[in-house]
């Protein structure tokens, strides 16, 4: 059914990468607007290991075995719900976990947990002409957002369009972040997985869309007036292609690519009404 309220863009959707760009413009007027607080380093550890959204078979994962009249699949576009269990499994305490059937001990169990948020949030994009299981169609940061609260797992979610409020969402726990995905930036060039240090990478082709988890504000720099200096200012991110990719699962970009890609960009952060100003 048409949404007028809503503004969508949809990716390619491959194995890697299924995320499409979904903003809401009722919830976008919720959001929290930045009022000049102090901005601090931040970091927020998922209890959960990375997880991959490939290689399921070798995973042990059979998704003939999780739904019915579903072949088996090796990997899915499932970065959404994949960064969504990260960011859950900070939110919630262990036994919360355990409530939610969210095993934050057995990366093969939170990969199955993700698999079937992913279901879920399929269903909440309903402006999608398809759904998963049936057909792997990605969704989206607001979709598995509502998926989250549809379960009881989350009390609200709010949004963040700027620099700044992406920063302060950051003081109080992870953010989800749905970005255009480029080709350059599959192989990060550094140790420390830097983008900004893949030279060239504006130019290289737009591979799709991928959504990840911001877990950590790791460096802050203000400019000679006390803004923020995008450049130096650096957010580590939770990936879902496996421990060994970038370091140790996770990639580091400055604010200066999110404020360059910040059209294409959306910004949701799930949270527990204790867990939120």
């Amino acid at each position: 059914m048409p949404n007028d309220d809503l503004t969508v863009k949809q990716y390619p959707v491959n194995p890697k990468l299924g995320r499409h760009m979904v903003t809401d413009r009722r919830s976008l007027a919720y959001r929290r607007h930045y009022t000049g607080d102090p901005i601090k380093p931040a970091e927020w550890a998922p209890k959960i290991p990375v997880l991959d959204q490939e290689d399921l078979l070798a995973q042990g994962i059979r998704t003939s075995e999780m739904f019915h009249g579903v072949q088996d699949v090796d990997a899915l576009g499932s970065c959404t719900a994949n960064a969504a269990t990260a960011v859950l499994s900070v939110l919630l305490d262990a036994d919360a976990c355990k409530t939610a059937g969210l095993d934050v001990t057995d990366p093969v169990a939170a990969e199955r947990f993700a698999i079937s948020l992913y279901a879920d949030a399929t269903q909440c994009d309903d402006w999608l002409d398809q759904q998963w299981p049936s057909d792997d169609c990605g969704s989206s940061g607001l979709g598995v957002a509502k998926a989250l609260h549809a379960r009881g797992l989350i009390d609200q979610y709010g949004h963040a369009t700027t620099a700044e409020e992406l920063c302060m969402l950051l003081q109080t726990g992870p953010v989800l972040m749905g970005t255009p995905w480029y080709q350059a930036w599959f192989e990060p060039a550094t140790p420390n997985a830097l983008l900004d240090d893949i030279t060239g990478w504006q130019d290289s082709p737009l591979a799709g869309g991928h959504e990840v988890a911001v877990i950590a504000l790791e460096d802050v720099h203000q400019d000679r007036t006390g803004a923020l200096d995008y450049a130096r200012t650096i957010l580590r991110v939770r990936n879902s292609w496996n421990a060994g990719w970038g370091d140790a699962g996770c990639f580091r970009m400055s604010l200066a690519i999110y404020q360059a890609l910040r059209g294409a960009v959306d910004l949701v952060q799930p949270r527990i009404d204790t867990n939120a100003r």
